[in-house]
């Protein structure tokens, strides 16, 4: 079994405490040992990114991205290898894995190609004799602090634009899957990054709370709304800081009286079961007209039933396991909850029957589908608090689009929501109405690709820590105003001249 070490200003360091594993929740099976950092390291690690920062910022753009060209063609070269580890230690079938590095080596080609294209803005000044332009400079220091349900697409949304800004970085990956980390940060060694500019450190929350009340001038997390609202009160508190939080949902399906059915059906278990539910954008309520209700409750359930649970490294398994044991937990402790609230169950797999757990894999963390139908009711818990499993509500609603919209939004969070209608009034009354940062029309609600920002709204979050949402967190702007005359002339009418005592 590989132990493995921080990577900190250029070099593999040791750790100075204890070690934690890495185990793969399909098996039980341990891949790895992984140093768990100590405050001291973590400190090192910032104060090797604060050294660097200022040779890291005078490169230009292009040379920046010039490393990442080099992790981009890493990344395709061992696009299998990669696809098969992510998926071995979070547990995703093998064809999201893979899916995982191929959104990592769009998020690096975008940010690297995005090095040669036109930076600021020229605004057009009152006074003729004037140049007036937006510039952008790099923050410093930006901690990065990643989960482990994308542990290689991720960690690039949040390193691949800092970099390329200018920006230096100390990274935690999430403890649940630091081999994934182990390997990006075997890329960036490769890829010869000047020391100090990449460093990461291997932990769990108390590492991740180090890095925030560290020489940090910007905090990128992607995670639980619990520890992203905690980072957002930790850096609200120091005007020098800011952070970008990406958090969780509750997210909604409305299928109106206007949908096709076939749509809304293959839309709704896209969006409930693809990794096991473990996705932010992941939906756990079903908003679905009474004129279709029926007919899309029968055919759901059918699927729900006969979805493929299995090993995540077999081409045709469509779930795999949960990540670890606590989630195991919380999904049961949810299921118990909504049936105390009057849910009426529909599929219930939660455990899983024996002959549908891979031979070998006794250990793993296995569930299943849990689907249920409940009336809405504004103060249920199971409608409105995140489960992060296949944990689905199907509710029925009556009257016009408005009724579906003000069930969906109902929810202190505000990530991501779908439509799926044939009426292109009821679409449009969605895409105004819906209180979301990520939206879909007759589609899963199932992620984004890598050019659009990724974030949301109300308790899901502040700013978009991905593509040209990040470039917003890592910059400053600074509006230039340049007088190309001889003579000084001011706007809005103001009197240039100097007055004297004679």
């Amino acid at each position: 079994m590989a132990k493995y070490d921080h990577y900190v200003d250029g070099e593999w360091v040791a750790g100075e405490g204890e070690d934690f594993e890495s185990h793969n929740p399909a098996t039980g099976e341990t891949l790895g040992t992984f140093p768990r950092a100590t405050q001291s390291e973590v400190e090192t690690a910032i104060e090797a990114a604060n050294d660097a920062a200022e040779a890291w910022r005078d490169h230009s753009h292009v040379d920046r991205a010039e490393y990442l060209w080099e992790i981009y063609h890493e990344l395709r070269d061992r696009h299998e290898e990669l696809g098969e580890i992510v998926s071995m230690e979070c547990g995703k079938e093998i064809g999201e894995g893979k899916a995982d590095v191929t959104e990592a080596w769009h998020m690096v080609e975008w940010a690297a190609g995005d090095a040669r294209h036109p930076r600021g803005d020229v605004v057009p000044s009152e006074i003729a004799s004037k140049d007036a332009y937006m510039r952008r400079k790099p923050r410093g220091v930006v901690g990065c602090i990643t989960p482990w349900n994308f542990p290689v697409a991720i960690p690039f949304w949040h390193m691949a634009v800092s970099l390329v800004e200018g920006n230096t970085v100390v990274w935690k990956p999430a403890e649940q899957t630091p081999w994934c980390g182990q390997v990006i940060a075997e890329m960036f060694d490769d890829a010869g990054i000047p020391d100090g500019v990449f460093n990461m450190i291997q932990g769990f929350g108390d590492a991740g709370a180090d890095i925030v009340d560290g020489d940090v001038d910007t905090v990128l997390f992607t995670g639980s709304a619990e520890v992203g609202h905690e980072i957002a009160r930790q850096v609200a508190a120091d005007p020098a800081k800011n952070a970008s939080c990406e958090m969780g949902g509750k997210n909604a399906v409305v299928v109106t009286e206007e949908a096709d059915l076939d749509v809304a059906v293959h839309s709704a278990v896209m969006s409930s079961f693809k990794t096991t539910g473990q996705r932010c954008v992941s939906s756990e309520r079903l908003v679905v007209h009474a004129d279709v209700y029926d007919e899309f409750k029968r055919r759901f359930v059918d699927l729900a039933e006969s979805v493929a649970v299995g090993d995540p490294l077999d081409p045709e398994t469509f779930m795999g396991p949960v990540v670890d044991a606590d989630q195991v937990e919380k999904f049961h402790r949810y299921n118990d909850l909504a049936r105390e609230e009057g849910a009426a169950v529909l599929v219930d797999r939660a455990d899983l029957a024996a002959e549908e757990i891979p031979d070998g894999h006794a250990d793993g963390h296995w569930v299943g589908p849990f689907v249920y139908e409940i009336d809405y009711e504004p103060d249920l818990r199971c409608l409105n608090e995140e489960v992060f499993g296949p944990h689905v509500a199907l509710v029925e609603y009556d009257g016009g689009i408005d009724r579906a919209l003000e069930i969906h939004n109902d929810v202190e969070y505000g990530l991501a929501g779908a439509i799926v209608s044939e009426d292109y009034r009821q679409i449009n009354r969605y895409r105004d109405r819906a209180e979301v940062g990520l939206a879909y029309g007759n589609l899963p609600c199932i992620g984004a690709e890598v050019q659009l920002p990724f974030g949301g709204v109300k308790k899901s979050g502040n700013g978009a820590p991905s593509a040209r949402g990040v470039i917003e967190a890592v910059t400053e702007r600074t509006a230039w105003t340049l007088n190309n005359s001889s003579e000084i002339e001011l706007a809005q009418g103001l009197s240039a001249d100097i007055t004297t005592e004679e």
